[in-house]
């Protein structure tokens, strides 16, 4: 009996005792956070003229990113056929990348800005044209050097502010009449064009040649000595 008494017992305290609580598992979701690419183009910092003497050679581009640029000697798409400047860069001395950058501003207001085909070329690239061609109604003798020898002409026209060129009426190096500025028999809107590109330069200190719409010389540059400076290519 007291056996039977003790198991009662024993059997109530384990029905009664608490039931531990179920364990929840919790499914945990990995959340991936997509990290977003903030870097953000360096913006170029353009040089500054200070302190520099207006002889100085400058890489036009280190001092205005308002340009627009297609170096023909640099390519065989040119009145040669042939390639004579190792890569494509403008230099100017420091005087006339100040008149151009001026002239710039004012094409800009019109909605228009100055595109490049050559600028500063070195003597012994004026060499290199002349054995191609010895024509001094072409090219310039280069024992007398050209003002683009000197750091103070450069071959230009406009384009619009999406690139494309203003309708000159001729391309670049067009050896004939069509490209003479007191040639007035053609559309008003190529005439239109040269005006606006010569009387805009002129204000600046250039001067034009009678018969390349695209040719001006800083008259500030004329004394200047000829030079054979060469730049470096960037890659």
């Amino acid at each position: 009996m007291r056996y039977l008494l003790l198991s009662l017992i024993a059997l109530t305290f384990f029905n009664c005792r608490e039931k531990p609580k179920e364990e929840k598992v919790v499914e945990q979701k990995r959340i991936v956070v997509k990290e977003v690419d903030t870097m953000v183009e360096p913006v170029k910092k353009l040089k500054s003229f200070e302190g520099l003497a207006d002889t100085t050679f400058v890489r036009l581009a280190d001092f205005s990113d308002d340009f627009a640029y297609d170096m023909r000697y640099a390519t065989e798409n040119n009145f040669l056929k042939a390639k004579v400047y190792d890569c494509a860069e403008c230099y100017t001395r420091v005087k006339t990348a100040r008149a151009l950058i001026e002239a710039n501003k004012d094409f800009l207001e019109k909605g228009v800005k100055i595109k490049f085909f050559d600028c500063y070329r070195p003597n012994s690239v004026q060499y290199k044209m002349w054995e191609i061609v010895p024509n001094p109604q072409y090219v310039a003798n280069p024992v007398k050097g050209s003002i683009h020898n000197k750091g103070g002409a450069v071959d230009i026209t406009l384009v619009d502010l999406e690139g494309n060129e203003l309708n000159m009426g001729t391309d670049f190096d067009f050896f004939g009449k069509r490209a003479y500025h007191d040639n007035l028999d053609l559309p008003q809107e190529i005439l239109d064009n040269r005006k606006l590109l010569k009387e805009t330069m002129e204000k600046h200190g250039f001067w034009s040649i009678r018969t390349e719409w695209w040719h001006y010389n800083l008259s500030a540059a004329s004394n200047d000595k000829v030079a054979n400076f060469k730049w470096d290519c960037k890659e």
